[in-house]
């Protein structure tokens, strides 16, 4: 069974930065991408970045720039790299690994909050 856990929210000021990490834990193979969406109060879950196994990466418009996906496959973990932060970031985060075989598996979420 594959478990993903998110950490590193928290509350910042606007223009701050923070770094979440995803750490999977249990048998991981054949993974197509893993993702990081977030979820604002009353919106719904949207797509923030992607990175595939081949490296590629994808962004949603708004954060290019700003916020950078990375992975380290020797502690299981992808990581957010989230630079100059603005209140519309204001959301849970959440991770999700998607497998060659179309399962996929969710993290519980993070809490991130932008404002002074």
């Amino acid at each position: 069974q594959v478990q993903l856990v998110e950490s590193g929210g928290g509350l910042v000021q606007p223009g701050g930065s923070l770094r979440l990490s995803c750490t999977a834990s249990g048998i991981v193979s054949d993974i197509y991408r893993t993702g990081w969406y977030r979820q604002a109060p009353g919106k719904q879950r949207e797509l923030v970045a992607n990175i595939y196994s081949s490296g590629a990466t994808n962004y949603k418009e708004s954060v290019k720039g700003r916020f950078t996906i990375t992975r380290d496959n020797a502690k299981n973990t992808v990581y957010l790299q989230m630079n100059s932060l603005k209140p519309e970031d204001t959301a849970v985060y959440y991770c999700k690994l998607e497998t060659a075989y179309e399962t996929d598996y969710w993290g519980p979420g993070t809490q991130v909050t932008v404002s002074s």
